[in-house]
């Protein structure tokens, strides 16, 4: 790709979004007040604004390799603290796809050197559901199998924090869990049922209004 014909694009762009709308900057240069938080692949194949089919300043966007919500990760969560406290969102998705390379590499016993720690979060998630996946004989399905399972681990991750939580107690906060299927160009709604799946464990994870854990997690 020549760099050079980047910013021929992008005055090309300028220059549209000009002709439909003169105060089309202007009025984005006002501020945002997205209602989604989307937190998705870094994968160069997929453009959330354009699969969801949205303008800029719809949706709040966070994006890593394999969509991983860890708790560890300062920038993740510093995303979500600002789009829940701050922009005051009304849906957190998270959303993964099919044939993510993060996901196969993580399937592989292969030494990728600094990829490992962030890896080792997805290995996490198959050695959760381990027993599910080896049952899987088919190696392409257990691959679109382990894809879906991330994206309910990561939003189980979402459900963790306290800013989430929060806002699930004051307001009509929801959490989804999505698949973009490359093949078809199709978004997939998982239907995560999180009450069953959280029902044996949000106990541990739950926290008081006063931000304090609650006693069934502490030691």
């Amino acid at each position: 790709m020549d760099i050079k014909q980047i910013f021929e694009n992008n005055e090309t762009w300028v220059q549209k979004k000009l002709s439909l709308q003169s105060d089309y900057f202007s009025n984005m240069s006002k501020g945002q007040k997205p209602d989604i938080l989307y937190i998705g692949c870094s994968d160069s194949r997929v453009s959330a604004e354009e699969l969801m089919g949205i303008a800029p300043g719809e949706a709040f966007i966070h994006r890593n390799i394999a969509n991983m919500v860890p708790n560890t990760d300062l920038s993740v969560m510093s995303v979500i603290n600002y789009a829940v406290e701050h922009l005051k969102v009304n849906h957190i998705v998270v959303c993964g796809h099919y044939y993510c390379g993060g996901v196969q590499a993580a399937m592989k016993s292969g030494d990728l050197g600094i990829l490992n720690p962030w890896l080792r979060n997805i290995r996490d998630v198959y050695r959760t559901h381990k027993d599910e996946l080896n049952s899987i004989e088919d190696e392409d399905q257990r691959y679109k199998r382990l894809v879906e399972l991330n994206v309910e681990e990561q939003c189980i991750n979402v459900i963790k924090t306290a800013e989430v939580q929060k806002a699930q107690r004051e307001r009509n906060l929801t959490i989804h869990g999505w698949v973009f299927d490359i093949h078809t160009g199709k978004l997939i709604d998982l239907n995560i049922d999180f009450i069953k799946v959280l029902e044996n464990i949000m106990e541990i994870y739950r926290l008081d209004a006063d931000g304090e854990e609650n006693a069934a997690a502490k030691p």
